[in-house]
């Protein structure tokens, strides 16, 4: 008795660790994937490189033990559920049920690529399962920019766009392309540490496979690296020049902007804010005045834009600055008459109005007299803006128009009487989509303008994020982009994703620049996503290939 105690205490830690071990290894996984992401300092976006390790392993652990699928699964949600958390917690100061909602959702749909992986790995050995990992995660990432549910936040080529001097090759592959480094790297760093526990594992070496798996880890790290270095010492800004405005005039969207907020600012004052602290930082050289998301709040019928007193003073003071033009944000309806089969499938019906169509817009005036042009934000935030009709009712309101709210097929670009200046006008959410982006650059924009409104997010990560994201698409466009935020951060990025100016969160801001008008298409611009849909053909072979030999096993269980 006396011999056997000593070993069974021994045992006790050593038994309590294996049993936490799992949870270790998604708490590791989940805190490396934060730790990497914007907005923590550059350098720490190396770590999103290993960051995956720990799940790697604790899929293989728990398969070695023989693990349900079940039990994988719920140690994989907790990491993704812990990451989103840790990442994305910022959604909730817009509303609570809404934060709640977008981790837990978000984190489910992540599982499915983990689960698929799981399935594959199980049915066709580690080889073929570890490569399709990679190819089921980024197939899901191009489904997510794509479909209802849209939510790209957490896209893992997002990661570096605090350390973009580390993907300028994005102007060949876009942010996916960065998707795919992660994934390479953290699979042979793991393959080197721990081992696929395969025969066929392609990297090994007769005399030292470890030293060989590990060079090639470190290769798949730096020559990245270095490339992206290379393309940035190389590449000069391009194109003729033009000074642009861009205003900030931090209004509170809680207490100030909308109709109903405790510190209502009334709509004249807040449209005499945006004139005065325009008129103020003119220069005989400005030629774009840019304003934020929702700057005209009041609802404008489009076809009676021009009978608006908001709008003739706009022309007024359009007409006293000739050569300046205008683009704001506003809020505004589109109408189609009486029957249902001219109307679009968000239009909502009134007696009064017949079908009609809210939209998050922006408005460009070329001129005191020249034809208002209008673009319809088209990548809505889900659960807030992009709801259809039959779900209107549990529309998340962040304050403004909210919820089912129509858009535009197609982007439409603002050319300008300034020779080579025609502009996208990005409105906030749309900001994180490489090839929507994209898109406004084959319809001939030579310069990127971002109007948002940041300040649901309090001083958080997310309108951080939200900024440094914009920096990605000014490498994969090779445009300078101009962003004027209500309250958030308002700048100036080059096209190398270097943010020149910006402002202070919080304040009214004023910044003025010159900026470069690129006309020329970068690779990604021109051939559109090609990784997303291809690993998307790919993934649903192998999904097919896996059931298939499902049914197989199953058969031959029974016979």
């Amino acid at each position: 008795m006396a011999g056997g105690t000593p070993g069974t205490a021994a045992a006790l830690p050593a038994a309590g660790l294996s049993y936490w071990l799992p949870s270790l290894l998604a708490l590791l996984g989940a805190a490396l994937l934060w730790l990497g992401w914007p907005v923590h300092p550059a350098p720490l976006a190396l770590v999103l490189l290993v960051a995956w390790v720990p799940y790697l392993y604790l899929e293989q652990l728990l398969t070695a033990r023989g693990a349900s699928g079940w039990k994988v699964w719920r140690y994989s949600y907790l990491l993704l559920v812990l990451w989103n958390l840790f990442t994305t917690y910022w959604v909730s100061y817009s509303t609570l049920g809404g934060g709640i909602t977008a981790v837990i959702c978000n984190a489910l749909l992540m599982s499915l690529p983990l689960t698929a992986f799981y399935h594959t790995k199980k049915r066709f050995g580690p080889t073929l399962g570890y490569l399709s990992l990679p190819i089921y995660w980024i197939a899901f990432e191009q489904l997510h920019l794509h479909w209802f549910l849209t939510w790209p936040w957490l896209t893992l080529g997002n990661g570096f766009a605090q350390a973009n001097q580390w993907v300028q090759w994005y102007e060949y592959t876009g942010f996916l392309g960065g998707s795919v480094w992660v994934w390479l790297v953290n699979l042979l760093v793991f393959g080197a540490a721990f081992g696929f526990k395969s025969s066929t594992w392609p990297l090994a070496a007769e005399k030292d496979p470890g030293l060989v798996r590990w060079s090639w880890a470190v290769i798949a790290v730096l020559v990245p690296v270095g490339l992206s270095y290379l393309i940035a010492s190389q590449y000069q800004e391009k194109g003729s020049t033009a000074e642009v405005l861009v205003i900030q005039p931090n209004v509170d969207p809680f207490n100030e902007k909308f109709e109903g907020g405790a510190n209502f600012i009334p709509h004249d004052l807040q449209l005499q804010r945006l004139l005065t602290l325009t008129e103020q930082n003119l220069t005989p050289q400005t030629k774009l005045v840019l304003w934020p998301e929702t700057s005209l709040d009041e609802t404008y019928f489009e076809a009676t834009i021009e009978t608006y007193p908001k709008i003739q003073r706009l022309r007024q003071w359009l007409s006293q600055h000739p050569g300046v033009e205008l683009i704001t944000g506003l809020t505004t309806v589109g109408q189609y008459g009486p029957r249902k089969e001219n109307a679009s499938p968000t239009a909502r019906f009134r007696e009064d109005l017949g079908y009609y169509d809210i939209f998050n817009a922006s408005l460009h005036l070329g001129s005191a007299t020249a034809p208002a042009e209008f673009y319809h934000k088209s990548r809505l935030v889900p659960g807030v803006e992009g709801v259809p009709p039959w779900l209107s009712a549990f529309v998340i309101d962040l304050g403004g128009t909210a919820g089912g709210l129509g858009s535009q097929p197609e982007r439409t670009v603002y050319r300008t009487a300034t020779p080579g200046l025609s502009v996208a006008p990005v409105i906030c959410y749309e900001s994180v989509y490489g090839d929507f982006v994209g898109d406004y650059v084959r319809q001939g924009a030579s310069l990127i303008g971002i109007i948002t409104n940041d300040g649901w997010w309090s001083d958080s990560p997310g309108h951080n994020q939200h900024l440094q994201y914009a920096t990605l698409r000014a490498i994969e466009t090779r445009r300078d982009i101009a962003r004027s935020a209500n309250t958030g951060i308002s700048a100036f990025i080059n096209q190398k994703g270097e943010i020149t100016q910006r402002t202070g969160w919080w304040e009214q801001a004023v910044s003025r620049a010159t900026v470069h008008l690129n006309t020329e298409q970068t690779f990604y611009v021109r051939h559109g996503e090609l990784i997303g849909p291809t690993c998307q053909v790919l993934a649903v072979l192998l999904l097919v290939l896996t059931m298939v030999r499902a049914v197989q096993a199953r058969k031959q269980l029974i016979t």
